[in-house]
């Protein structure tokens, strides 16, 4: 699948608040249709979005050496996109993530949910670097369910990121030859079991409190556990 070029910026305030209401006309999945602005569709974001199919991907996890094939994940999972250098969006982020992770821990739910941050720094996010970081960011990675998925390369990762993900994100090489980074747009994306996007979060849309409350009512079907 090929994106659409993503042109312009949409804020937060213009994307609006996700509606929690369950059903809304789809019947792939259990979130209601999220608040927009009137006319704008799931189809007109360069993202998947409200109930379109997350992308025919299969990248590596570099931790166990599995091959995640995203479409086939039978779980209700978080999809994100991130690089270990980052020092704004990435930690603030990773660090929601974490605190859903714990919460499906220590309410039991662990191997019904799963984590899935994508980085789109290949070169310096190796198998050791993406360990490191998870004990820096505290990430349990012994509850199985959170898995670093590493594209193999650069131009795979630009690839799979911006012609199937619509993820846009640029590398910024420093005059003074120091550290390259990027500008990127924080963006999350809550999948079903059966591979439908139930929401698409960007920048502040997104919380720890929100991703919990949004990925129990998916993963309950909309009923009560």
């Amino acid at each position: 699948m090929n994106r659409r070029t993503y042109v312009g910026t949409l804020g937060a305030a213009a994307l609006g608040a996700a509606a929690g209401c369950l059903g809304g006309g789809d019947p792939n999945t259990t979130l209601g249709e999220p608040d927009r602005p009137e006319g704008l569709t799931s189809e007109a974001l360069a993202y998947p979005a409200w109930g379109e199919r997350v992308p025919d991907v299969t990248l590596p996890d570099p931790l166990t050496g599995e091959r995640v094939d995203l479409r086939g994940v039978d779980r209700p999972a978080l999809v994100s996109f991130f690089y270990s250098n980052c020092m704004s969006v990435c930690p603030r982020l990773i660090s929601a993530l974490r605190e859903v992770q714990i919460h499906s821990v220590e309410n039991g739910y662990a191997d019904e949910v799963g984590f899935y941050p994508i980085t789109f720094d290949p070169q310096r996010d190796t198998a050791g670097t993406l360990r490191e970081y998870a004990e820096t960011m505290n990430v349990d990675l012994s509850a199985g369910n959170w898995h670093f998925l590493r594209p193999d390369g650069r131009d795979r990762a630009k690839a799979v990121l911006e012609e199937e993900f619509g993820f846009k994100f640029q590398r910024n090489e420093p005059e003074d030859g120091g550290k390259y980074m990027f500008t990127h747009i924080g963006l999350v994306l809550l999948v079903n079991a059966d591979g439908y996007v139930e929401r698409a979060y960007r920048g502040q849309e997104g919380t720890e409190g929100r991703y919990i409350e949004d990925l129990e009512t998916v993963r309950s079907g909309g009923g009560f556990l």
